[in-house]
């Protein structure tokens, strides 16, 4: 496809208004500046089937517990799993994964948080 002529090909490329004059160097202006990519992007459908495989990993660990503080104990664990499983697929697999599955291993523990709290508020310390 040709290009238009409003548009330059090649390696920088970018819009340029065909109509526009030259700067008067009020405002000097250097070379243009480089475009980076990231290598590896994040994909949303990696990043959802992370957050959902550990939404359910936590969901399971949790459905085992059956007083607070074995909920508690039994998510920092399940947590603890995941994070390491997300740092292993942050360097050698999918990141888009390990987004997910970091993503939503610290909601779990931030709500495994909110329940210590709430329960040292109400009646006291619930770990030991």
């Amino acid at each position: 496809m040709p290009a238009s002529p409003g548009r330059v090909t090649g390696p920088a490329t970018r819009l340029v208004n065909v109509e526009s004059r030259a700067p008067s160097g009020l405002f000097p202006s250097g070379p243009p500046r480089p475009t980076f990519r990231e290598p590896h992007p994040v994909r949303i459908g990696a990043l959802l089937s992370g957050a959902g495989l550990t939404a359910a990993w936590l969901l399971s660990f949790g459905l085992l517990a059956t007083s607070a503080r074995g909920y508690i104990w039994l998510t920092l664990t399940a947590s603890a799993a995941a994070w390491l499983c997300a740092l292993a697929l942050m360097r050698f697999g999918d990141r888009g994964v390990a987004a997910g599955v970091a993503i939503t291993t610290g909601m779990g523990v931030a709500v495994a948080a909110g329940l210590v709290v709430q329960r040292w508020l109400t009646v006291g310390w619930p770990l030991w």
